[in-house]
């Protein structure tokens, strides 16, 4: 990309956003502040209603290779983060092969090396084949991933996650738990509400998330890993969280937009309103609005869990668990979260980049003789998302036709232009 000046922007700096300019050269910003002369070579980029980030994380991404690249390809997903101001990802273990050990692990890195457009970090799965029966070979793989999950699976046994916790925290290494009590269930596939009632589906309860995450905190207290909880979608689960915090134990947690914007009364019978956990009701949506607001939830990511069309054309009952998200994650939640004051656009920064950075990590923030890897975002101009659009691979969202502001129109990598529209 070479030497270039931005302008006409606000920049989040030091956990404010501030009036300013900033200057790239060699890959690492060398001026920031107002009235920066271009050097010799740079070029100049003059910005209108926008604004500079440090470049996102998602700490929770399904990028489906190897094994299932009908859904979804590390190039694809990885251009599809690059063009929504995502610098690195975080990409679960439900793969084919699982990685397990350093061998598996090594087919996925190749894919990663070969084809990412982006920073991807792999999760290294906690059991072997994720089939909840015997730990992975976690510790030939701690060195090359941000941590260990079985996720699109629970461990169900209480004495094999203590194992796991204790070999993670002996690796220095998170476990970022999918909790789900499979005995719960009971074949269930959206909310157990009003509208599974109403509408004749099978229901699953909210208990099947919040008791393993009661379980795995009472572990928590005896092995002092560091755990982060994925994909929240109760209001006990926010609860157990929030108590658990102020007993000081190293427990984060993520919710993704689905769960803030939308509950099982927006529910239509579309596949692409199906995914894991559900959407819940409102109360459980208000109440991790309130958990997003007082610190509770630490992080938000996408569950970006593409499919097929086909495997999305089932109905509720029949399509496949996951929507797309990518794509669609800053705008929605600018525009759902940040213009209606519910939280600031600085505590949205601290969600997306700062904070998920800082618990996997990732290589974060803005400062003169750092790497120059930042997202510009657009917050003016109205657009509504189309599917058909996405970079993605899956083109399944509850959020199809909806009107939003806050599209990224530069993402810079340690001074490599990865996208601009």
């Amino acid at each position: 990309m070479g030497a270039f000046v931005i302008r006409g922007c606000e920049i989040y700096l030091g956990g404010a956003f501030v009036p300013a300019e900033l200057e790239v050269r060699g890959g690492v910003v060398t001026a920031l502040g107002g009235g920066i002369v271009p050097g010799e070579g740079a070029s100049v980029y003059n910005f209108k209603n926008c604004i500079v980030v440090p470049g996102l994380a998602d700490v929770h991404v399904h990028l489906r290779e190897p094994g299932f690249s009908y859904k979804e390809t590390v190039a694809s997903g990885t251009r599809a983060a690059a063009r929504s101001g995502y610098a690195a990802l975080c990409a679960m273990p439900n793969l084919s092969p699982v990685p397990e050990d350093a061998a598996t692990l090594a087919q996925e890195l190749d894919i990663i090396r070969r084809d990412a457009v982006i920073d991807v970090l792999p999760y290294g799965a906690i059991t072997r084949g994720q089939r909840g029966e015997q730990l992975a070979d976690m510790s030939a793989m701690a060195p090359y991933v941000c941590g260990f999950s079985d996720d699109g699976r629970g461990v169900q046994s209480r004495e094999l996650m203590r194992a796991a916790m204790l070999e993670a925290k002996r690796l220095g290494r998170p476990i970022a738990a999918h909790c789900e009590d499979n005995s719960l269930l009971r074949g269930g596939y959206i909310h157990a509400g009003e509208y599974a009632k109403a509408h004749g589906h099978r229901g699953i309860c909210s208990e099947s998330e919040w008791g393993p995450i009661a379980r795995d905190i009472e572990l928590l207290r005896e092995t002092g890993c560091a755990y982060h909880v994925c994909h929240i979608s109760t209001a006990e689960s926010a609860a157990l969280i929030r108590s658990a915090k102020a007993e000081g134990l190293d427990i984060t947690c993520e919710t993704a937009p689905h769960y803030l914007l939308l509950s099982d009364s927006d529910l239509q019978e579309d596949g692409r309103f199906k995914m894991n956990p559900p959407l819940r009701s409102e109360r459980d949506r208000l109440a991790l609005i309130e958990a997003l607001r007082d610190g509770t939830i630490d992080i938000l990511a996408t569950d970006h869990a593409p499919h097929s069309a086909e495997e999305k054309s089932r109905g509720l009952a029949g399509s496949a668990f996951g929507i797309t998200g990518l794509e669609t994650a800053f705008p929605l939640l600018w525009t759902g979260l940040v213009e209606p004051g519910i939280i600031s656009r600085e505590r949205l920064v601290e969600l997306m980049s700062t904070a998920p950075a800082r618990r996997f990590g990732i290589e974060s923030g803005i400062e003169p003789g750092g790497p120059a890897t930042f997202a510009v975002f657009e917050t003016e101009t109205t657009y509504r998302i189309d599917p058909e659009r996405f970079a993605s691979k899956g083109r399944a969202t509850p959020f199809a036709g909806r009107e939003v502001r806050g599209r990224c129109v530069l993402n810079v990598v340690r001074g490599r232009e990865v996208w601009r529209a």
